[in-house]
């Protein structure tokens, strides 16, 4: 099972901004796509985006788009999730994982790529 940890939430005002970060635990990333979930009380854990492996390809959820920016630093092996604008119902814990390829792997689904068991998230809170 890939073994990642992510950080950087937090509390936020409506209108700010966070970036979160998602470190890989013994292996590197640069092969595989990842993505940003996000799971809200009482509500589906949902995709928000994803990036392929190179990093030349991204996609959003349309509720993130124009918003949110993933990126990737594979000499870090890390992989961020700038937050812009963050509205109310951008609350949720926010997670990241290794997700499937399409296209010879130029590009990124929003779907766990393994059956295993979720990180431990990172809380992001906006308030009103």
């Amino acid at each position: 099972q890939l073994q990642l940890v992510e950080s950087g939430g937090g509390l936020v005002q409506t209108g700010g901004s966070l970036r979160l970060s998602c470190a890989a635990s013994g292996f590197t990333l640069d092969y595989y796509a990842i993505g940003w979930f996000r799971q809200a009380p009482g509500k589906e854990r949902e995709g928000v985006s994803c990036i392929s492996s190179s990093g030349g390809s991204t996609d959003y959820a349309d509720s993130v788009k124009g918003r949110f920016t993933t990126s990737r630093d594979n000499a870090k092996n890390t992989v961020y999730l700038q937050m812009n604008s963050l509205k109310p119902e951008d609350t949720a814990v926010y997670y990241c994982a290794a997700v499937q390829k399409r296209l010879m792997g130029r590009m990124c689904v929003m779907k766990k790529l393994d059956s295993g068991s979720w990180g431990q998230g990172t809380q992001v809170t906006v308030s009103s």
